[in-house]
Parts: structure tokens; C-alpha cells; sequence
């Protein structure tokens, strides 16, 4: 019985220590639950205690199931309101990204506003300030200009009463707001590296002291600012000592001797003025030694010049005039002399821009200048022969470099391209597809801006020599009229007159001079609108440039003449006519073939040249042939010749009328270029037809079958065939007593005589 109460009293202690470790599981912390699970395992109820675990775990999943069931509808509601509350926070998100970049769109305008704002602000409180220092600078204007007007009346003790007045006064009320605004202006700044400027005082002192006619109208209180905003540049007294010269006047004024240092220092002064007046031998190789030269006479009369207004007498204007003068001469013949040695435009250019400078300086300290500027002009004649042989060389580098042959075009841009640098329209051109070609070569256009470039040259010289308009215009044009007609003419005829030069280049030379021609009146344009001088002007100079291509361009058509009369000789050298021979041919001499077939290549070539210029080449070389075939059959050195020869003869003489029939060259009228063989053809036809009844019959007729025989030419040619008749039976076609013929040519001989003396006498 008590064995029983007492294993149940185990038991429920058992139980309750489960149930202990049980809670201490569920209620202690993860990191300290070591302790009790050891506890667990070191019990012997081990298996008890898992049941009991498995039977709290499985009360636990029934009251967990019980709580999501309980729960689960109000979760599934939850989850639908999260949903649409999902969708309202999408669109309230929207909203938010909207209104922040209204905000910032509005922001940046305000931002803007306010910058405008602090502007604005800024302005009005310069304004303001400025205001108020002018208002501070009227009662020192006002002294200044009553100052100017006492020293203009030459009221010398009133003036020097208000320059007290205004030294001792006025000026240190502005000196003391000055220093004020310098303290603020000197605070140091970040990348700020601004200079002192001079104070109001220093300036009027300055004015005041000169008593130059220059100072007294450039100087003034207006100046001062502008003055401020420069780099502060030292004057004469900053760079010399005066001192000395000062210190000697004095003590020979004291002494009583002031006339003897008066003297002695103007002689010093003058051999001084000669030794700086001496210019180097080598002056004229550079530019710095011009340079030196003009730095030291303008550092000379600037010193005279502060000496004349800084002391009473020691050197008067007279005095400074005749030091002048005598520096005016021997500076314009020193520059006479070496600028002569120039070659380089660039360097004559650089020297006149010296002399300007060197003359618009020494004008300020009131020295007349007028002779150094119409020197100038003359430098300028030296400039212009410069360009011109600079030029000249760069025209002749053009010339021969060029190829002679039409520009190619095969893309818009290099069309373009062309047409920019020379004026060229042509419409059917621009119609053409790619590629094609531009009529002219490429020294066209190169000439054309080497010329523009000759005229911006030339402008370069004339800046900043006071000369008006008209006078500018005047200049260039009459240096590039020297460009034109002599430079140019003469690098174009020198091309012209080449030995090796061909048909193929005259004919493109002819080309290219008929439209530079052309473009004369582009230059004439491009003048104008450099100097704003129309052209109609009463006294404007006219280009030349027209005469100029036109002579280059007749030049080049009479060498296109001389050199087709050249080639139709080389081609009649190679005739061997025999003279003697008795057989009739059916042909024309091979020479003459290949001479027409040259004729017809070169005449093609001529298509394209303007006016009647292949008209003209063709009529001369069909009379040249016709000239020289004459002469070929009345040469002294063909003593007899037969009728077969003539008969060749004529076969190569109706070659010839076969080409001009041919048209070779467009524009003849009907039988025009027949005409050049009208001499041959007679002749020939009266030999070969024996019709002497007719042609003594008609001879002096207007209407005479063979007008155009002369019967000195007759009795040339019939003189030759005479000894042969004695010889050999070729005239019995043409008679049929053989004994008859030389009677008849004896007659005939006789008769011609007749008409020659008679037409003689």
C-alpha cells in the first residue's frame, strides 16, 4: 500500500519536474536553454519526458490551428484592403513624383528670378555708388574747368590761386574717399592679382604741370578712368634721372653763369642728336635694327621734351624745331637709303608700320611728322616692285606646274569647291551629270586668288596712313593695273613663247586668258568693296586686265599660227617629188596623207576655242600648203619637170581641196576655204588642159577662167616643161604634128612675155 503511494508520489514529482522543464523551455531564452536540456537527458524519465513533450507540441498545433481558423477570414480581408490600399499608394506615389517636379521646375525659376534679383540689386547699388562719387568729384570739376579757362586766358595768378585752392582742399577730400575704396579694392582675393592705380592727384598733377598745347586738349579729368583701367606705363621721369641736370642748372644759375650751361648743354645735346641719328651699317637686314634706330631718336626728343616743360630756358622750341629738322632730314635719308636694299615685301611692310608708330608718337609731343608720311608713299612705290617680283615668281610657279588640260569634276564638292575660288557659271555644265570637266585648267583659278591676294597685299600697306578712301582705292588699283600688264603679261607671253610648247596648251592657254578675261569685272568688284569707292568715280583708275588677256590671248592664237606653219613644213620636207617621171600616178604623195590627217586631229582639238579663232588657224594653214606647195613647184632648183609630175602634183593639190571641202572647221561659208588652193588649181588646170587659146584670150577680164594665173608664174613653169618636149613625146596627146609643139610653146612663151611687159610698162 505504501510501496503504491509511494510510486504514485514519484510519479506526480516526475510529472511536475516535466512540467517545470517543460515551462523553462518555452519561457527561456535560446541562448541559455543548454542547461535545462541537459537536465532532461540526465533523468532517467527520459522517454516519459518526449511523450510529454509530443503531447505539448500536439495541444499547441490544436490551439495554433484553432487561432488560424479563428482568425483566417479576417487575414483574407486584410490581404483584399492591402491590395486596394496598393493601388491608392500607386497613385498617390504618382501624385508625389508630379508635384516634386512641379516643385523643381518652380524652384529653378525662382532660383533664376533671384539671381536676376541680386543683379538687379547689385546694379543699383553701383549705380548708387557711382552716383554718389560723382556727386563727391563735381566740386573738383568744377575747380578744374575754372583751372583750364584761367590758364586759356593766360590769367596766370588766379589760375595758380585755384590750384592752391584745389590741391589743398578739393583733392584731399577725394584723396581720403579714394584710399577708402582701395582698402576695399586691396582685400585679398582668391585668383585676384589686381594692381594699384593712380590716385586722382598724381593725374592732375601730372596735367596741371604740362604746359604743352597737346596736353592742355587730350588731357583731362574724363581720361582718368579710362587711364585707371591700363597697365600703369612709366614716363620720362620714371626711366631717367633728371636730377643732375637739375642740380647743374641750379648751381650755375646761383653761380650767374646760367647762359654758360645753357650753351654747353645744348652742345652736348647736338652731338649727342648726330651720334643717335648715325644709323648701323646693317640696319636694313632686320627689322629690330630699324627698330633700335627709332627707339632711340623717339627716347631723345621725349627727353628734350620733358626737359623744355620742366625748366625755364635751358632749351627753348626753337631750339627743339632745329633738332628736329635737322633729325627729320638725316632719318628720311638713312631710311631712303637702306629700305632701297628690301627685297622682302614682308619686311618693307613691317618698317612702314614702324615708321607710323615711330611718326604718330613723336606727333604727340607736337612734332611735325608731315615729311615722314609723304616718304612713306615713296616706300610705298619700293613695296609695290617688291610684290610684284615676289609675285612674279609665283606666277611663273603656277604656269609651269599647271598641265594645260580642263579640270575634272566628280563629286558636287569639288564642283563647289572650284566655283568658289573662281566666278564660273554655266548652267548646261551644272546640268551635266558627274563626272565632267570645267573648261579651263587649274592655273584659272589660282591666278585669279594669287591676284586677290596681290590687292589684300597692297591694302596691308595703305592701314594707318591717313589717307582717304579714293586715295586707297587710287593705290591699288594702279599696283594691280602694274600686276596685270606687266607681271602677269610677261609670265604669260613667256609661256607662250616656249620651244617645247604645243598646239594642245595655246589652245588651252586661249581658254583660260578668255575666262580670266571674264572675270575682270569680279576684281573690279572685290576693289570696291574694299574700299567703298564706286567705280563710276570721276578719278577711279580702270583695270587693265581685259588688254592684258586679250594680248596674251592674241599672242597665243599667232603662235598657234607660227607653230601650224611650223608643222606643215616639217611635213613638206618629207615630199620627194620626181620630177621627171613619166609615169601617171593614181594617188597622193604619202606625206601629204599623213599632213591632212595631222591637220584633221588638231582642227578637232580647235572646237572648243571662242570666237573665230579655228576659223582663222584653218584658212591660215590651208594658205600656208597652198604657199608652200607654189613655191615647191616654181623652186629654182627643179630645172624640168614633166606632165606625169604634174599630174602627181595635182592629185596631192585636190587632196587638199578634198579636206577644205570636208568642213574641217565649222563656220565656213560654201567654198570659203577652197579658195586658199584657187592660185594652184588655175595654174594646174591650164597646164594640164593646154588651154593657153583661152587664157590669152580672157587675160585682164573680170570674168576670166584663170584670173588668178600670173603670167610670170606661167612662163616659169612653162620654161621648165620646154627642154623636156624636145626630149620625149608627152605633149602628143594634146597635138598631133610633133613638129607643131615646140612652135606652140615657143608662141606661147613669146606671148606671155608680151602680157608681162606690157602690164609693166
Amino acid at each position: 500500500m505504501e510501496r503504491g503511494k509511494m510510486a504514485e508520489a514519484e510519479s506526480l514529482e516526475t510529472a511536475a519536474e516535466h512540467e517545470r522543464i517543460l515551462r523553462e523551455i518555452e519561457s527561456t531564452d535560446t541562448a541559455c536553454i543548454g542547461p535545462t536540456l541537459r537536465s532532461v537527458y540526465d533523468g532517467e524519465e527520459h522517454g516519459r519526458f518526449m511523450e510529454k513533450l509530443e503531447t505539448r507540441i500536439r495541444n499547441h498545433d490544436r490551439e495554433i490551428e484553432k487561432m488560424c481558423n479563428f482568425h483566417y477570414q479576417g487575414f483574407v480581408d486584410s490581404i483584399t484592403e492591402l491590395l486596394k490600399v496598393r493601388g491608392e499608394a500607386q497613385k498617390l506615389k504618382n501624385q508625389v513624383t508630379d508635384t516634386n517636379r512641379k516643385l523643381q521646375h518652380e524652384g529653378k525659376e525662382l532660383v533664376i528670378a533671384m539671381e536676376e534679383l541680386k543683379q538687379c540689386r547689385l546694379q543699383q547699388r553701383n549705380i548708387s555708388a557711382t552716383v554718389d562719387k560723382l556727386m563727391l568729384c563735381l566740386p573738383v570739376l568744377e575747380m578744374y574747368s575754372k583751372l583750364r579757362d584761367q590758364m586759356k586766358t593766360k590769367r596766370h595768378y588766379p589760375a595758380l590761386k585755384t590750384l592752391e585752392h584745389l590741391e589743398h582742399t578739393y583733392l584731399p577730400q577725394a584723396q581720403q574717399q579714394r584710399n577708402l575704396d582701395n582698402i576695399i579694392f586691396q582685400q585679398p582675393r582668391i585668383g585676384s592679382k589686381r594692381k594699384p592705380k593712380k590716385d586722382a592727384y598724381t593725374i592732375f598733377d601730372t596735367e596741371i604741370g604740362s604746359t604743352s598745347p597737346k596736353s592742355e586738349q587730350d588731357s583731362g579729368i574724363l581720361d582718368v578712368e579710362d587711364e585707371e583701367d591700363d597697365e600703369e606705363v612709366p614716363g620720362a621721369q620714371d626711366l631717367v634721372d633728371f636730377s643732375p641736370v637739375y642740380r647743374c642748372l641750379h648751381i650755375y644759375s646761383v653761380l650767374g653763369a646760367r647762359e654758360t650751361f645753357e650753351n654747353y648743354y645744348r652742345k652736348q645735346r647736338r652731338k649727342q642728336a648726330r651720334l643717335v641719328l648715325q644709323p648701323p651699317s646693317n640696319m636694313h637686314e632686320t627689322l629690330d635694327g630699324y627698330r633700335k634706330y627709332f627707339n632711340q631718336i623717339v627716347g631723345f626728343f621725349v627727353v628734350e621734351d620733358h626737359i623744355l616743360h620742366t625748366t625755364q630756358g635751358l632749351v627753348n622750341r626753337a631750339y627743339i624745331d632745329e633738332l628736329w629738322e635737322m633729325a627729320l632730314s638725316k632719318t628720311i635719308a638713312a631710311l631712303r637709303t637702306h629700305s632701297s636694299y628690301c627685297s622682302d615685301p614682308n619686311l618693307v611692310l613691317d618698317l612702314k608700320n614702324l615708321i607710323v608708330l615711330f611718326a604718330d608718337t613723336l606727333q604727340v609731343y607736337g612734332f611735325p611728322v608731315n615729311q615722314l608720311f609723304d616718304m612713306l608713299l615713296e616706300i610705298r612705290d619700293q613695296y609695290s616692285e617688291t610684290l610684284l617680283k615676289k609675285w612674279s615668281g609665283i606666277f611663273r610657279n603656277i604656269l609651269d606646274s599647271d598641265n594645260y588640260s580642263p579640270i575634272p569634276v566628280t563629286s558636287e564638292e569639288i564642283y563647289k569647291k572650284v566655283v568658289g575660288q573662281f566666278p564660273f557659271q554655266d548652267t548646261e555644265l551644272e546640268k551635266q551629270p558627274f563626272p565632267k570637266k570645267f573648261p579651263f585648267s587649274e592655273f584659272v583659278p589660282k591666278v585669279y586668288n594669287q591676284i586677290k591676294e596681290f590687292i589684300y597685299a597692297c591694302l596691308k600697306f595703305s592701314e594707318d596712313l591717313h589717307l582717304s578712301s579714293t586715295e586707297v582705292d587710287d593705290m591699288i588699283r594702279k599696283s594691280t593695273n602694274l600686276l596685270l600688264t606687266r607681271t602677269l603679261s610677261s609670265s604669260l607671253q613667256n609661256v607662250i613663247k616656249r620651244k617645247n610648247i604645243g598646239l594642245t596648251e595655246l589652245v588651252q592657254i586661249i581658254i583660260n586668258t578668255t575666262h580670266l578675261e571674264k572675270s575682270c569685272k569680279y576684281l573690279e568688284e572685290f576693289i570696291t568693296n574694299i574700299t567703298n569707292v564706286l567705280p563710276e568715280t570721276v578719278h577711279t583708275t580702270k583695270l587693265y586686265g581685259t588688254t592684258t588677256f586679250k594680248d596674251a590671248r592674241h599672242a597665243a592664237e599667232e603662235e598657234i599660227y607660227t607653230n601650224l606653219n611650223q608643222k606643215i613644213d616639217q611635213f613638206l620636207q618629207l615630199a620627194d617629188y620626181d620630177w621627171m617621171t613619166g609615169d601617171l600616178g593614181n594617188k597622193a604623195s604619202d606625206y601629204l596623207v599623213d599632213l591632212i590627217a595631222f591637220l584633221r586631229s588638231t582642227f578637232a582639238v580647235f572646237t572648243h576655242l571662242p570666237g573665230k579663232v579655228a576659223q582663222t588657224a584653218c584658212m591660215s594653214a590651208c594658205k600656208h600648203l597652198a604657199t608652200s606647195l607654189m613655191q615647191l613647184l616654181l623652186e629654182a632648183e627643179v630645172r624640168q619637170l614633166t606632165l606625169g609630175a604634174l599630174q602627181q602634183f595635182n592629185l596631192d593639190v585636190r587632196e587638199c581641196e578634198q579636206f577644205a571641202r570636208s568642213g574641217p572647221v565649222p563656220g565656213f561659208q560654201e567654198d570659203t576655204l577652197q579658195l586658199a588652193f584657187i592660185d594652184l588649181r588655175q595654174l594646174l588646170d591650164l597646164f594640164l588642159q593646154w588651154d593657153w587659146s583661152t587664157y590669152l584670150a580672157d587675160y585682164g577680164q573680170p570674168t576670166c577662167k584663170y584670173l588668178r594665173v600670173n603670167p610670170v608664174t606661167a612662163l616659169t613653169l612653162l620654161e621648165k616643161m620646154k627642154d623636156t618636149s624636145r626630149k620625149n613625146n608627152m605633149f602628143a596627146q594634146f597635138r598631133k604634128n610633133e613638129r607643131d609643139k615646140q612652135k606652140l610653146i615657143d608662141t606661147v612663151a613669146k606671148q606671155l612675155r608680151g602680157l608681162i611687159s606690157s602690164h609693166h610698162s
